[in-house]
């Protein structure tokens, strides 16, 4: 049910995408007076699911859900309608327009994606405010990765400037560091010793590498209680329920959660004893650690001193704060490219089962549409890609024509298409069984 609920937000998602993206072709041709074939949701080869025929344009739905098509005549797109183009020009046709128009009509899906995704941000925003965590709201301070305790970062720590800036949420400082070319970072210790920390050149690959993009820096939380124990797991096995409170292990007692945690990664694959609190008395358990070092509990985070504010935002405020959003998330997606050319980052590629994972197993609609206006974004660098057969690909030709005066042959189009759609299912294929080699090997 799990994997259903996420198929199809994921299936609503690029659906609402593909259909926008492709009017962001669409209209633009018929203000210009350009035959504009077929309008598909998805990919119809041998047959459609569903179909009509208005004016000179047939709309429809296929049933290959790897995107979607206008076919606009006189074009060589991946229909590869080449006996078309063997005929004399006619005014309708793409190749009869100007060199401007036809740029116009090659942007307008991306330029679709981007309005789109600026307008979802800010409508998030408007709808249900931001999230943040206050330094004022971090009462225990961070809990800080291994590798940036190298740098002089402590447990403990609260961030007061990056780079000089105090703008920012506790929520975001990893982002900040493997994102955002941080150079230089305040703290104050939990000693209230302040220091400026200067961060390396090149962290963010040794984030990456220590697979410590998302965790670098969190809220440090005090022992909590248990919430829910895994179903056969080994607390379950040793008594442990829910509302009970951990507070030593080997007669090691600990203040924060994460010393916990650490505690229980050291000892992977043993038997250790544990005292824990249930209502106002201490038991002792003897508990097996497996080999990820855990042993299958949930903990209950709320109502501990740290707190996630929400502030509200008009509908004027909201629409800068979408656009900023919508241009950062841009940002941050372009800088992670670069990963893909490690082997680490080539091996964490995935298609449409990787994708699915981005949504939560229940419905949740804001998460939903922040997950949207993210594929958005990402629908948009990767179309205007200078890669024949996408978007990217007939710009690129079309600015050569403009730049130079003289349009491309036939015939070379016609090749630059065919090694564009090669690329693109291999990529394709590659991402897709990568999905299917890790749910099957469990990886």
């Amino acid at each position: 049910m799990e994997t259903f609920v996420m198929a199809m937000q994921l299936l609503l998602s690029l659906s609402i995408l593909v259909v926008l993206h492709e009017l962001g072709h669409f209209i633009p041709a018929k203000i210009f007076k350009t035959r504009v074939e077929k309008f598909y949701l998805f990919f119809n080869p041998w047959f459609s699911l569903f179909k009509f025929k208005k004016g000179d344009t047939e709309y429809g739905i296929g049933w290959l859900p790897l995107g979607g098509y206008v076919k606009i005549s006189g074009m060589i797109d991946e229909s590869m309608d080449t006996e078309q183009m063997k005929k004399e020009p006619q005014p309708w046709e793409f190749r009869s327009k100007p060199a401007w128009q036809r740029l116009i009509i090659m942007i307008g899906g991306v330029t679709v994606n981007i309005l789109l995704a600026f307008f979802i941000y800010s409508m998030i925003t408007f709808a249900w405010g931001k999230n943040r965590i206050k330094n004022e709201d971090l009462k225990n301070g961070l809990v800080v990765h291994e590798m940036f305790k190298e740098l002089g970062f402590q447990n403990g720590d609260k961030i007061l400037k990056i780079d000089g800036e105090k703008t920012f949420s506790a929520l975001d400082i990893s982002k900040h560091m493997f994102l955002r070319d941080v150079k230089e970072v305040e703290v104050i210790h939990s000693d209230g010793e302040t220091e400026i920390i200067s961060i390396p050149d090149g962290i963010e690959y040794k984030m990456f590498k220590n697979r410590a993009a998302g965790n670098s820096f969190t809220p440090r939380f005090l022992l909590p209680e248990i919430d829910s124990v895994t179903e056969k797991g080994n607390a379950e096995k040793s008594g442990l329920k829910k509302g009970d409170k951990i507070l030593s292990i080997n007669k090691q007692g600990f203040t924060y959660f994460d010393e916990l945690k650490n505690s229980f990664s050291t000892q992977k694959g043993k038997e250790v004893s544990i005292s824990f609190l249930r209502n106002k008395d201490t038991l002792l358990a003897n508990v097996m650690v497996d080999t990820n070092g855990r042993i299958g509990f949930f903990a209950n985070l709320d109502n501990q001193e740290t707190k996630i504010s929400n502030k509200k935002y008009s509908l004027s405020e909201s629409i800068p704060l979408g656009i900023s959003e919508g241009y950062w998330t841009l940002h941050d997606y372009v800088v992670q490219m670069k990963f893909l050319f490690t082997k680490q980052g080539a091996g964490q590629l995935g298609g449409f089962g990787t994708i699915a994972k981005i949504f939560p197993t229940e419905w949740n609609w804001r998460i939903f549409w922040n997950r949207t206006a993210f594929l958005s974004v990402i629908l948009a660098f990767m179309n205007i890609l200078p890669i024949p057969a996408l978007d990217g690909g007939h710009v690129l030709f079309l600015l050569y024509e403009m730049i130079s005066g003289k349009a491309p042959n036939d015939k070379f189009l016609e090749k630059a298409q065919m090694i564009g759609i090669l690329l693109f299912l291999s990529l394709m294929l590659y991402a897709n069984g990568a999905d299917a080699y890790r749910w099957f090997t469990g990886k």
